[in-house]
């Protein structure tokens, strides 16, 4: 058994069967991609959307690939054709475009809305009061070829699980509250995309139903 086939079978022991692992395959050669693929996983992440390009091209067909970086809205086009989810919905700019762009290529793309959750200002994503106030716009209820899952987040990069765990359970906490005031009717908003290779069990502890995992399974980035 190789390395990354040992790993991603080591972390699915450790979570429970109903949280999905995201396996964040970002500057990995497809090779190794085929390693996590041949233990029966198939839900991979990539952040950059020309390394996905390439990679589909010469994977397996039934990938399930998440869109987990900033997206540009110039480049929504070239992966609403295949993607299964974008979780980095991080404006309203872009969830309309990509309503747009899932229009022409005749489906329906599901979204996870961002939020910014930690103290660090380079990270992207709604704040609450914002998310509400483009929920109940008029515009938004338009929008017909997305379809909002739930949430996701990044946590402060720190050592303080306390911190950390505060950050978890706010966005848990977001989610709760979008679903029961906005969401109720959708049964499709069910998932919580929050937790990394440093903090995925606080992550898990909170709610999350996806965690998104690079160096785990595959070592650092090169």
């Amino acid at each position: 058994m190789t390395t990354v086939a040992a790993n991603i079978i080591s972390l699915k022991q450790q979570i429970p069967p109903s949280v999905k692992v995201v396996a964040v395959s970002k500057t990995k050669p497809a090779h190794e991609i085929l390693e996590a693929y041949n233990t029966g996983h198939r839900l991979f992440g990539e952040n950059r959307v020309n390394e996905l390009i390439l990679k589909k091209e010469h994977l397996p067909a039934d990938i399930e690939w998440h869109f987990v970086g900033h997206l540009q809205t110039n480049k929504v086009k070239y992966i609403v054709p295949f993607v299964a989810m974008i979780q980095s919905v991080d404006s309203f700019r872009l969830l309309k475009v990509i309503n747009s762009e899932s229009l022409k290529s005749g489906r329906v793309t599901d979204c996870l809305l961002q939020f910014h959750i930690a103290s660090e200002e380079t990270k992207y994503g709604f704040s609450l009061p914002e998310a509400k106030e483009m929920i109940m716009s008029g515009e938004f209820r338009l929008l017909h070829n997305v379809r909002i899952c739930g949430v996701m987040g990044m946590a402060t990069f720190t050592g303080d699980n306390i911190q950390i765990r505060k950050e978890f359970r706010e966005l848990a906490d977001y989610f709760t509250e979008l679903r029961e005031v906005y969401f109720k009717d959708n049964q499709s908003f069910k998932e919580i995309s929050m937790g990394m290779s440093g903090d995925f069990h606080i992550a898990v502890e909170e709610g999350s139903t996806l965690i998104r995992i690079g160096s785990i399974i595959f070592g650092e980035r090169n």
